[in-house]
C-alpha cells in the first residue's frame, strides 16, 4: 500500500467515527495525504459567541481535528502532547473555514505540524501549531504492524 493510499484509508477510517467533527460541528474532511490534512466548516448561527462572531473554541476545534488527520496520517496512532493556536480575525456567520495542517517535522515519536485557517476569501483568521506523540497500536489493521 503506498504511503497516499494509507493516508486516504487512515482519513477515511477516522472519519467515519468523527462524531465531534463531523456530526457535532459539520465538517467535512477534504484530503488526508501523508503529513497533510485539510478539512472545512461552515459558521452557522450556533457558532456565534456573545459579539456575534464565531467563537474561538470551535475555530480551535477545526484546526485540531485537521492537525489529528495530518498527524495520524502514516497509520501510526497519534495524539496531541501540545499546541497554541493565534487568532488573526473574526469568523461571521456564513464564512466558510478551511483548515489545512501540514507537517514540519517528524523525529521518532514526536512531530510539528502546522495548521492555517481560512475563510472562503483567502484570509487567514487563525495560526494552530501543535505537537504530536506518537502511542501504540495503528488507525486500521495493517500486515506487520500491531
Amino acid at each position: 500500500m503506498s504511503p497516499q493510499e494509507k493516508a486516504r484509508r487512515v482519513g477515511e477510517t477516522m472519519f467515519a467515527v468523527d462524531t465531534a467533527s463531523k456530526d457535532t460541528m459539520g465538517m467535512e474532511l477534504l484530503a488526508c495525504e501523508p503529513g497533510r490534512a485539510v478539512l472545512r466548516m461552515e459558521v452557522r448561527p450556533l457558532h456565534l459567541n456573545g459579539h456575534q462572531i464565531c467563537h474561538g473554541g470551535f475555530i480551535f476545534t477545526l484546526a485540531d481535528s485537521t492537525f489529528a488527520f495530518a498527524c495520524n496520517s502514516h497509520n501510526r496512532v497519534t495524539v496531541a502532547a501540545g499546541c497554541s493556536i493565534e487568532f488573526l480575525r473574526p469568523a461571521h456567520a456564513g464564512d466558510v473555514l478551511t483548515c489545512e495542517g501540514l507537517e514540519q517535522t517528524l523525529s521518532g515519536r514526536h512531530g510539528i505540524y502546522d495548521m492555517k485557517v481560512s475563510n472562503q476569501r483567502g484570509e487567514v483568521v487563525a495560526m494552530f501549531r501543535g505537537k504530536s506523540a506518537t502511542i501504540a497500536g495503528t488507525v486500521f489493521p495493517e500486515e506487520g504492524r500491531p
